[in-house]
C-alpha cells in the first residue's frame, strides 16, 4: 500500500494515494448502478448501500412500478405508492445535501411522473421547499383539492419568505439611492453635486491656460420626498415555461409595493391578462392567482399595461417572458415603440432565475434590441442593478452572456 499522501489540516489524519482513488471508485459506482458492465467492480457497504437504493429508484432505467435490481438492471422503483414516496423523500434528505435534494425531487416530478402525488398533504410535507416545487404547485393549483392547499400555501410561503429575507434589504437600499439620484436639481449643496453631469455641461467653459472647466451650471443630486413617485409596471408570462420567473417577479413586486416612492403595477398574462396589483400586499395570493400554462399573447398584455400609463416619463415597464408570442406580432413591436417614443423606459427580460441560459425567440428578440429595448436573461441578484438604472435612465447593467 502506498504510505505517500497528504496530510488534513484539521484532524491531522492522512489521506494516501489509494484512498483518494478508491474514493473516486466508490463515487462512480454510486452514480452507474453496478450493472454488471459498469466496470468498477466495486462493493458497496453501509450507508452507502441505502444512499445507492435511493438513486436506483430515480435515475434507474426501466419499468417505474415496483423496485427491481440485479446485476444486469436497474430500474425506477417509486412508482405511485405515497407511503413508498414520502419514504423516499426522507431518505434522501438524511443522505444528500439539500441543494442535491432539490434537483432530485425536481426529477423525480418529471421523470416518474409523481404530480399527482403533490396533492396530498402527506407529500407536501415531506418534500424540501424551493423555487422549482412552488412553480410545480402553482401549475396544480386548479386540481388541487381543499384540504391540500393550506399545506400548498404553507409551502409556498416559506420558499417566498426565504427570497424576501435574501433580497429584499437590497432591492429597497439599492432602489432609494436610484430614486434619489434620479431627482437632479441645479443649486445642490456640495456633497450632493453630480460631478459628472456638471463638467459635461460645462465643457465649453474650459480654460486651457488653466487647464480646468469653470462651472456656470452646477448639477446635483436631490433628495426624493416621499411623495415624489416612480411608476413600474410589471408585466408577467405565465407560460409553463416560465414558472420560476413567475415567483421571483411575484416577490419583487411586493417589494417594490411597500416603498411608498413607488408606484407598482403587476400584470401577469398567458392568451388572457389579469392585473393582480390590488394583491400585492401578499406575493403568496398573487402566486395563487396566477394560472401557469396556456398560450401566450404578449401583444394584449402590453396594450393592457399601455393603456394604464399615465406618466410616461416617470415610467418604467418590464417586460418579462421568453418572447414566444402567439398575438400579433407587429402590433407587440409597434406597443414598444409607441412606449418608447413616449418617454417609458421599457426592460425586456427573458427570464428571471437562476436556472441559466432560457430558450427564447431570438427573432423577437433581435427586433426588441433593434428598437433599443434588448432583451436579456437577468438574475434576481441582479434585478435592483437593474431597476435602479432603468429608473435613473442610464444603461442597463446587461450580462456579458446576455446576447440575442
Amino acid at each position: 500500500m502506498t504510505t505517500t499522501g497528504t496530510t488534513n489540516g484539521t484532524s491531522g489524519t492522512t489521506t494516501t494515494a489509494d484512498d483518494a482513488a478508491d474514493e473516486r471508485l466508490r463515487r462512480w459506482r454510486l452514480v452507474l448502478g453496478g450493472a454488471s458492465a459498469d466496470g468498477t467492480g466495486r462493493q458497496l457497504t453501509g450507508q452507502d448501500v441505502a444512499m445507492d437504493g435511493a438513486l436506483t429508484a430515480l435515475y434507474g432505467g426501466g419499468d417505474t412500478g415496483t423496485a427491481r435490481k440485479s446485476a444486469g438492471n436497474r430500474s425506477a422503483g417509486l412508482g405511485a405508492s405515497a407511503p413508498s414516496v414520502a419514504r423516499w423523500l426522507g431518505d434522501i434528505r438524511t443522505y444528500f445535501p439539500s441543494s442535491v435534494v432539490q434537483v432530485m425531487q425536481r426529477d423525480a416530478i418529471q421523470r416518474l411522473g409523481l404530480s399527482a402525488l403533490l396533492l396530498e398533504p402527506e407529500m407536501l410535507e415531506a418534500v424540501e421547499a424551493d423555487v422549482h416545487l412552488v412553480g410545480t404547485l402553482l401549475s396544480l393549483n386548479k386540481a388541487m383539492p381543499e384540504t391540500t392547499k393550506e399545506t400548498a400555501r404553507a409551502v409556498v410561503r416559506k420558499v417566498v419568505a426565504d427570497i424576501e429575507k435574501r433580497l429584499a434589504t437590497r432591492t429597497r437600499a439599492t432602489l432609494t439611492g436610484a430614486l434619489d439620484r434620479s431627482a437632479r436639481i441645479n443649486r445642490p449643496r456640495h456633497r450632493d453635486i453630480d460631478w459628472d453631469r456638471t463638467i459635461r455641461a460645462n465643457l465649453k467653459n474650459y480654460l486651457p491656460e488653466y487647464g480646468t472647466v469653470v462651472p456656470e451650471r452646477l448639477i446635483g443630486y436631490g433628495r426624493a420626498s416621499q411623495s415624489v413617485k416612480k411608476e413600474v409596471v410589471l408585466c408577467i408570462d405565465q407560460s409553463g415555461s416560465m414558472a420560476a420567473s413567475v415567483v421571483y417577479a411575484s416577490v419583487f413586486g411586493a417589494v417594490l409595493a411597500s416603498m411608498r416612492s413607488i408606484s407598482t403595477r403587476l400584470v401577469v398574462f398567458d392568451t388572457a391578462v389579469v392585473d393582480l396589483t390590488d394583491q400585492l400586499d401578499d406575493p403568496v395570493d398573487v402566486l395563487f392567482g396566477t394560472q401557469l400554462g396556456g398560450g401566450t399573447d404578449i401583444n394584449r398584455a402590453l396594450a393592457y399595461c399601455q393603456s394604464r400609463i399615465t406618466r410616461p416619463a416617470d415610467t418604467v415597464v418590464v417586460l418579462i417572458s421568453d418572447l414566444y408570442e402567439g398575438g400579433i406580432r407587429d402590433e407587440m413591436l409597434k406597443r414598444v415603440a409607441a412606449m418608447k417614443a413616449s418617454g417609458a423606459q421599457f426592460v425586456a427580460l427573458l427570464a428571471l432565475s437562476d436556472e441559466g441560459a432560457p430558450a427564447y425567440d431570438r427573432d423577437h428578440a433581435a427586433a426588441l434590441a433593434a428598437l433599443g429595448a434588448p432583451a436579456f436573461a437577468c438574475t434576481p441578484d441582479l434585478f435592483p442593478e437593474v431597476m435602479a438604472a432603468a429608473i435613473e435612465k442610464r444603461p442597463l447593467p446587461i450580462p456579458d452572456t446576455a446576447t440575442p
